[in-house]
Order: structure tokens, then sequence, then C-alpha cells
């Protein structure tokens, strides 16, 4: 079955970086399109960004410039760079098979905690 196991949150002190990772299995990876969602403490979940098989690379309007999404289809694992890390980047960050219109599968996540 589909499995999406994030890793590389942590807590990071403000202006710092995350990369984070998604290693995924049970579907072809490299054919299929990725995303990055994200929910913060007491708020709704937020699209971040997507890639298709092909690279091409979206991102919500608020997360360009500091976030970069990449894959690795050798490695079956899907990354986001995060830099320049805010406070209100604090969330749960969750990989996810598919788009943001239509998610077929979700990771269970992995926590960023920036400290001010």
């Amino acid at each position: 079955q589909v499995q999406l196991v994030e890793s590389g949150g942590g807590l990071v002190q403000t202006g710092g970086s995350l990369r984070l990772s998604c290693a995924a299995s049970g579907f072809t990876f490299s054919s299929s399109a990725m995303s990055w969602a994200r929910q913060a403490p007491g708020k709704g979940l937020e699209w971040v960004s997507g890639i298709h098989s092909d690279g091409i690379t979206y991102y919500a309007d608020s997360m360009k410039g500091r976030f970069t999404i990449s894959r690795d289809n050798a490695k079956n694992t899907l990354y986001l760079q995060i830099d320049s890390l805010k406070p209100e980047d604090t969330a749960y960050y969750y990989c996810v098979l598919g788009t943001w219109s239509i998610p077929e599968a979700w990771g269970q996540g992995t926590q960023v905690t920036v400290s001010s």
C-alpha cells in the first residue's frame, strides 16, 4: 500500500533552515505528482507546494521565495527546503501523494518548531 514517511523536522531558531524529506513507497513515485502541506497549531491545512512528475513546481503565493520543493526519483524521495525560517512556519508538515486539488494519500507529518 501507499506509504509516505516524513522526516527532517525539529526545533530551529528563527532564520535557520531545514530540509524535510518524504520517503515514498507502494506506488510509482516517478510518475506521480507530489505536494507538501502544513497545519499550524489551531489553524487549518495550508498547501505549501507541489511538483509534477516532469519536475515542474508550484508554490502557494505566500510560500514563494523561502520554500523549495524537489524530488529524487531514483530514491523515491520528495524534499522541501525551507530557508529563513520564521516563528509562523511552526507547523506539522505533511507529504501528499497527488495535487492540492486531488490528494490521494497523506503521510503522518513531521513537526517543525521555530523559536523566536
